[in-house]
């Protein structure tokens, strides 16, 4: 465990305070220092409130004093991404159209956490309302990607993945509705979580697509991810999509023994056309599972592109549905690329997104027939590693279009099925990019990701590994 309290994992620190080895005034000083020196480089924040923190940790400290514990974060500062409503808080949702928004609630997750002790930190910057994969936003700029700020930190939750590889908070909210926690948490090098849809509740959350959209943590390890689940995780009177799935014991999971555990290797799809050092990490990352325990198979899985087609499009039209009003009222308060993403989901015909939804329930069917016989998949979280924000600007020459849709190619076939997708810190690239891993399984059944991710985080370092400092 590091004894510098801004390099500490959330559970750790979370420990920490609670034993009163350490203050919540001392760690969030400790953040705030970090932040004030990374801010500059990297654009991570939307709002940081330092005298409002520390006034809440010096509350949280004299509560401790008094034998008081709100639950088990208490005390913990965290920051997220800024379309998780915070009644009285301004929610910008990465946008000039909700840039002085104040919501009167507070979302499901997110008051959750509050109950259990996090002191809000500030709020973390995204793509405009959640709907770019690379980290750009028209309006507030890119965030930038720590390991190297020419790089994109992908998005949409990229004040989310730049921030905790910073280690300016210790886990913070995103949101993946086509790969926007996996993406950060691969390009950033850290653990991302996209649950099961219905897994958490999204009242309060920022709606982009209402059938793809899932609530989930980005964090510095698996066991953190576990915590916040935890957490977050079971029915909510306020959104009828919750589910009533009986939950697991997310953070005893992360104890559990690779052994016995049947991993799938997918034979095509996830494996083809892939950057030569994302195939090399690929491959060191099935050794390892392998050499911990896990029984490696391969697997043959239905035509993925299919899914990933239908999964644009529903989110195309469910996107354009939520955005009309705002198109026709304000259509020059949305930045270029959004706006021409949202346009183009007022072309998408009733019955082509009729059938798209019909055909979820079959192709789970068919998922879940190929995938019997393994506990969950191993695959990239994207086929290359971070590009640079220049070559990844939609004005940035005749070849950036291809580039993004091949960003999001593996995570979006996961939100159509809506299942649930663990990516981990795996290894790098010569240059020193991060580059994640994908573990994908049964839905609801988040506890063996966390198993198989902890595992093979005890067995290497990648998510120990720190970004240094831009001169």
């Amino acid at each position: 465990m590091s004894t510098e309290p801004a390099l500490m994992t959330l559970t750790e620190v979370a420990r920490a305070i609670a034993m009163k080895q350490v203050s919540s005034h001392e760690v969030t000083r400790a953040l705030l220092h970090r932040i004030a020196q990374w801010q500059p480089h990297l654009n991570a924040f939307m709002s940081i409130e330092a005298e409002a923190a520390l006034k809440a940790a010096d509350a949280a400290d004299a509560e401790l004093a008094k034998g008081e514990v709100r639950g088990p974060l208490h005390g913990v500062p965290l920051a997220h991404k800024d379309m998780y409503y915070d009644a009285g808080h301004v929610a910008t949702c990465g946008s000039l159209i909700r840039r002085d928004f104040v919501p009167t609630v507070t979302s499901t997750a997110l008051q959750r956490l509050k109950d259990a002790g996090q002191v809000r930190l500030g709020t973390l910057h995204l793509a405009e309302f959640a709907y770019g994969p690379t980290g750009h936003n028209a309006h507030y700029g890119p965030v930038r990607n720590p390991w190297n700020a020419a790089h994109i930190t992908g998005g949409s939750s990229s004040g989310s993945g730049s921030a905790v590889a910073a280690r300016l908070t210790y886990a913070a909210l995103g949101s993946d509705t086509g790969g926007s926690i996996r993406m950060p948490a691969h390009f950033c090098g850290v653990t991302g979580l996209k649950t099961t849809v219905g897994r958490v509740s999204r009242a309060g959350a920022m709606p982009l697509s209402q059938s793809l959209d899932t609530v989930g943590p980005l964090a510095r390890t698996a066991e953190d991810c576990a915590l916040l689940l935890a957490l977050m995780a079971g029915p909510d009177p306020e959104d009828s999509t919750c589910s009533h799935e009986p939950l697991s014991d997310y953070v005893g999971a992360t104890k559990g023994s690779l052994k016995g555990l049947k991993v799938g290797v997918p034979s095509s799809f996830y494996v083809d056309d892939l950057d030569g050092e994302v195939a090399r990490v690929l491959d060191e990352t099935v050794a390892v599972l392998k050499r911990e325990g896990a029984d490696i198979v391969t697997v043959e899985l239905p035509d993925q592109r299919q899914l990933s087609s239908a999964s644009q499009l529903v989110l195309a039209a469910e996107a354009a549905a939520f955005h009309k009003r705002w198109m026709i009222e304000r259509p020059q308060d949305y930045g270029p690329q959004v706006l021409m993403r949202l346009q183009n989901g007022l072309a998408v015909p009733a019955i082509t997104y009729l059938e798209a939804m019909r055909w979820r329930g079959p192709a789970l069917a068919a998922h879940n027939a190929a995938t019997s016989g393994v506990d969950a998949m191993i695959a990239p979280a994207s086929p290359v590693p971070a590009p640079t924000i220049e070559e990844s600007d939609v004005g940035g020459g005749p070849n950036a279009p291809a580039l993004l849709q091949r960003l999001t190619l593996f995570t979006r076939p996961v939100n159509y099925l809506g299942l649930p997708s663990l990516t981990v810190p795996s290894g790098f690239t010569k240059s020193g990019l991060p580059i994640g891993m994908q573990l994908i399984g049964r839905s609801f059944d988040e506890a063996t990701l966390l198993t198989i991710g902890a595992a093979f985080q005890r067995a290497t370092d990648y998510h120990e590994r720190l970004p240094k400092l831009p001169s």
